[in-house]
């Protein structure tokens, strides 16, 4: 994978990367640092600058978050409500609604979760789905996501064209800072699946005991 990344770039330059930045952003299992840091390596033995290396990847990760932003336009709530029909989730404990409180939540709260997002791996890529689902105003999703990707590459490239021939030392630190990132997303996803269906199990239970009284 590093070693198809590295000739697309050597080979197209700046639309290379805008490609690659692009894909990594709609498959996360891209890993940008790749892209980011070499693509500053680049800037010290090529005609690459570092400006427009930021500007081309800015350019594909926009890309990218607008396709995913279409999925969300397609994966409606109420799309969704009705795969929580089915008997599993609600043997699960969900119900309906919880897609449109969850919507509701996005649409108060999504501005700074697109923009701080785009600095947290793994949610970088996929925080542009919940923003179509919510139907975030299209002009303030682009400029939330061009200035969270914009930081997101200017650290990288210029981690990347300051090491040098060293670059792929960024790789090893932002291992380290995905690898606590996905951790941390488990921890909060394991707790959150824990209070929500205790909830759940506790109102069956007095629902239960009403009618039994009844």
């Amino acid at each position: 994978m590093q070693q198809f990344i590295i000739e697309i770039m050597d080979k197209f330059g700046y639309l290379g990367i805008s490609f690659l930045i692009a894909l990594e952003n709609i498959f996360p299992p891209i890993p940008s640092e790749i892209v980011l840091s070499f693509g500053g390596f680049m800037t010290t033995y090529t005609s690459l600058t570092v400006p427009l290396v930021i500007l081309f990847s800015t350019i594909g990760a926009v890309i990218g978050a607008i396709v995913l932003y279409g999925v969300g336009l397609f994966l409606t709530p109420e799309r969704l409500e009705q795969l929580l029909q089915m008997k599993l989730f609600r043997l699960l404990g969900f119900k309906a609604g919880d897609i449109t409180k969850t919507v509701n939540w996005f649409e108060k709260h999504g501005k700074s979760a697109i923009l701080f997002g785009r600095c947290i791996p793994i949610i970088r890529s996929l925080i542009s789905i919940p923003a179509g689902m919510a139907k975030i105003n299209f002009s303030f999703f682009l400029l939330y996501t061009v200035i969270g990707s914009t930081l997101w590459n200017i650290l990288l490239v210029s981690l990347g064209a300051f090491l040098g021939a060293s670059w792929e030392k960024v790789l090893t630190y932002f291992d380290t800072y995905s690898s606590i990132t996905l951790v941390v997303l488990i921890i909060v996803f394991l707790l959150c699946a824990f209070f929500f269906l205790k909830k759940r199990l506790f109102s069956k239970k007095e629902d239960n005991i009403l009618d039994e009284d009844i």
